[in-house]
C-alpha cells in the first residue's frame, strides 16, 4: 500500500486517511471496533455484510455512531 492519502469527512470533521482501504479497514485503522459500530456512509446506512467491500474514496462521509 502507498503512503497517499486521501480527505473524508468523519463525524463530520475533515480527516485525512490512507488511500486504498476498504470501510472495514478504515474502521480499524480509526481504532474502532467494527462489531460495536453503526456507520452511516454517504447519507446511507451500510450494513456490516458490505463493509469488506466498499472502498473509500475522496470525498466521503461517515458518520460513526
Amino acid at each position: 500500500m502507498s503512503a497517499a492519502t486521501i480527505a473524508i469527512r468523519l463525524n463530520g470533521e475533515p480527516v485525512s486517511v490512507p488511500a486504498g482501504l476498504s470501510l472495514q479497514q478504515l474502521l480499524e485503522h480509526l481504532g474502532y471496533r467494527p462489531q460495536l459500530v453503526v456507520v452511516e456512509f454517504n447519507g446511507e446506512i451500510l450494513g456490516r455484510a458490505r463493509w469488506a467491500e466498499q472502498p473509500v474514496r475522496e470525498a466521503d462521509g461517515l458518520e460513526v455512531v
